[in-house]
């Protein structure tokens, strides 16, 4: 319960700049791409850059779990899709225990699901084109008629966080991969 705590600490203090970022446009211009970083923000690295964010303790601690904090703070670039403390509320709570039993398995497949290798910028998506995530599988990419940006049917919220190792697109959901 401690480590639980700790993590979602961790991943509160890394959504920070995602979070004012989001504050700062209406829902209509949630698929928009943020302002600028301050070079400051852009200098962090992702793992940095979502605990300065605040909104994402849960997200943050599973890495952490996960053993994936240094690949996230590594060279990269990487392109996260990153849900926020609210989208991981919504997970039941047997499936989030499910997946924190076993961090580097279950738990380490879905977080890997939600990072694209490189960096990907809101404007190099388009409508019906495929991600493949680090996890090996694909992201079905769509863009609706309003110009919301969709990932496998969650919404980007944020655009374009950029970091010193790639950049981050704020979701509203987390994204669980096929059983295969």
């Amino acid at each position: 319960m401690k480590t639980r705590y700790i993590i979602l600490m961790v991943v509160a203090l890394m959504a920070l700049p995602l979070v004012i970022a989001a504050c700062g446009g209406s829902s209509d211009e949630a698929a928009a791409p943020a302002e600028s970083p301050s070079p400051t923000m852009a200098q962090q690295d992702i793992v940095d850059t979502a605990v300065a964010a605040g909104d994402f303790t849960t997200l943050v601690s599973a890495v952490q779990q996960a053993g994936l904090e240094e690949t996230l703070r590594g060279e990269g670039p990487f392109t996260v899709f990153a849900p926020t403390d609210e989208a991981f509320a919504a997970v039941p709570q047997e499936t989030m225990d499910a997946l924190l039993a076993d961090p580097t398995g279950a738990l380490a497949d879905v977080l890997t699901y939600h990072v694209v290798p490189g960096k990907v910028m809101s404007t190099d998506l388009s409508d019906g084109m495929q991600a493949e995530t680090v996890n090996g599988q694909p992201l079905d990419i769509s863009i609706e008629d309003d110009g919301t940006v969709m990932v496998n049917g969650a919404k980007v919220v944020t655009a374009d966080i950029e970091t010193s190792n790639g950049v981050i697109h704020v979701i509203d959901t987390v994204l669980v991969p096929s059983s295969n």
